[in-house]
């Protein structure tokens, strides 16, 4: 538990500690807030992504990259499951009493931004007006650089709930000041600041990262734009003051309090760190902060390689209509169990294990715009790779694998049985012309295979196969053995049913096919229904 020197005192609660994750990185979806809340009771105010009326897609992924150390641009474009569905979610979450849930809300109209609050408010401890977005047209900064549309904004919202509203203020304005000051004459109850600067452009080989080209800037390189907005806020009214921006150890925090911050939002320093990292950062930064120390400075990575590198394709060997491998040069330095993300400027990226290393080999389903284009590429085309990412697959020695997969799943555990050996592969298709890399793997595993049509191996869906096979076991062959299921959620979650009847959680290790956009554990796309994000904890996340 958070210890008493921080627990802190915050628009009429008493919260377990002086932090928060500003909105939109880490805590955007509801796994990951109950994650924070059963785990991390540093983090006092739980905000919640922007929400808006309607659901929003976002942009196409790049949305996330690294122009410097430590240093980010982005551009999610406000994606949210819109204000109803919200709602109902947040009317199943438990939040405890020592927990502020700050709702982050925005619209293209004071009229949305009145719709959204009145959803909302019921479930929240306050609601943050999201006025300074610098990226999405329509929504944002055009409002937060209008003193008196925000002044305006805040007195609406406020005449229609009863919970404190906290505008969030753009450090893109010429009087920061002014704005607070106007906020706080429309009846704000605290401030946020600052969100991120921009829009700010970058590049790799010539073309925009950014699918949006243009994007917010965060991280350690606006942290003394960050200091001087709350300071020129603290100057011009008395409120609390949520300070973020830049944020990595408890000497920025310091800094932030000197300013004249009282709630401190840690964001891009979590940037890489898998759910026990940022857990064991917190604890850090809480002891740090309490005395003089800044040992949490050490924890914060700002090496992590989200650069792209030119690989060119040498050739598409089609499967079917619909299933392509392809092959790139140069050979690709990855472990068993990681992923990387495969980059064609113009038209987006995508995450992909690799199906092997040397050559660089790539399997691919046609599912959308992206990977039609892929699987339609001509030899010689040049695209860019980043990462690898993840944590890689860490069988115990002496263990006999047995490897699940269905759809590309192949291709996340097929360096895995190469590799360590001593494995049985399960491969399941729709038929067999749909069944691929069976020579290679046959030569470095024991290889079953099942159709639903028949056409090859055995007559059903994999997970029957698995049955039989399971039950065919001693007691002690059983006790040797780990899973590593690949695929689809369908397919995962039915092996796993079958294998619980025979093993325990610890043998059992699921990569499904999440949603993945950043990679590095900042968008909380690809979270579980545990609150683990399979970008940083994974892919590979152990049963239970």
């Amino acid at each position: 538990m958070s210890s008493p020197a921080l627990t802190t005192g915050f628009l009429g609660k008493t919260i377990s500690g002086p932090f928060t994750i500003p909105s939109g990185i880490v805590a955007t979806a509801m796994p990951i807030i109950e994650y924070l809340i059963r785990n991390v009771p540093q983090v006092g105010v739980i905000t919640t992504k922007s929400i808006g009326l309607e659901p929003r897609l976002g942009y196409r992924e790049p949305v996330f990259s690294q122009y410097a150390p430590g240093c980010f641009v982005n551009a999610v474009g406000l994606t949210n499951p819109g204000a109803r569905r919200s709602a109902e979610l947040f009317a199943e979450l438990e939040v405890p009493d020592d927990r502020f849930f700050l709702t982050s809300i925005f619209g293209g109209s004071i009229e949305e931004f009145v719709e959204v609050a009145r959803l909302l408010a019921p479930f929240s401890d306050g609601l943050e007006l999201n006025l300074s977005c610098p990226h999405a047209e329509g929504y944002g900064v055009a409002m937060g650089q209008d003193p008196e549309l925000v002044k305006e904004i805040t007195a609406a919202v406020k005449a229609v709930v009863d919970i404190p509203v906290i505008p969030k203020l753009t450090p893109n304005a010429p009087n920061i000041g002014e704005i607070a000051a106007a906020a706080v004459a429309g009846g704000a109850d605290a401030l946020c600041a600052i969100n991120t600067v921009g829009p700010g452009y970058f590049s790799a080989h010539g073309e925009p990262v950014l699918s949006n080209e243009l994007g917010g800037l965060s991280g350690k390189g606006i942290l003394p734009t960050g200091l001087q907005c709350v300071r020129d806020i603290a100057k011009q009214v008395d409120v609390p003051i949520i300070g973020c921006g830049g944020i990595s150890c408890a000497d920025d925090v310091r800094a932030y309090q000197t300013a004249g911050a009282s709630i401190f939002g840690v964001g891009s320093a979590l940037y890489g760190m898998t759910s026990l990292e940022i857990e064991d950062y917190f604890d850090v930064l809480e002891v740090d902060f309490a005395g003089l120390d800044n040992k949490s400075e050490s924890l914060v990575s700002y090496e992590m390689d989200m650069g792209f590198r030119p690989v060119t394709l040498l050739e598409n060997e089609r499967i079917t209509n619909d299933i392509s491998i392809l092959t790139f040069a140069p050979k690709l330095d990855i472990k068993a169990g990681e992923f990387i993300f495969l980059w064609i400027p113009g038209l987006g990226e995508k995450p992909f294990s690799a199906l092997t290393d040397d050559p660089f080999k790539l399997v691919v389903i046609n599912l959308g715009q992206f990977t039609q284009q892929l699987i339609e590429l001509e030899a010689g085309t040049r695209a860019y790779v980043r990462g690898p990412y993840g944590t890689p697959a860490d069988p115990p020695q002496a263990s006999r694998i047995i490897a699940v997969a269905g759809g590309t799943g192949l291709a996340g555990v097929y360096q895995l049985v190469r590799d360590y050996g001593n494995a049985d592969i399960f491969i399941g298709a729709r038929s067999a012309e749909r069944l691929y890399f069976i020579d290679e793997c046959e030569a470095c595993a024991t290889v079953h295979l099942a159709t639903d049509d028949g056409s090859r191996g055995f007559h059903g869906v994999v997970t029957e196969l698995l049955h039989q096979h399971l039950e065919s076991l001693s007691e002690e062959e059983l006790r040797n053995v780990v899973f590593y299921n690949c695929g689809p959620a369908p397919m995962v979650h039915a092996a796993l049913r079958v294998q619980r009847r025979f093993c325990s959680d610890a043998q059992i290790f699921n990569s499904i096919d999440y949603l993945t956009k950043c990679g590095v554990g900042i968008c909380g796309a690809c979270t579980a229904p545990d609150g683990r994000r399979a970008c940083v904890d994974g892919p590979f996340l152990q049963a239970g």
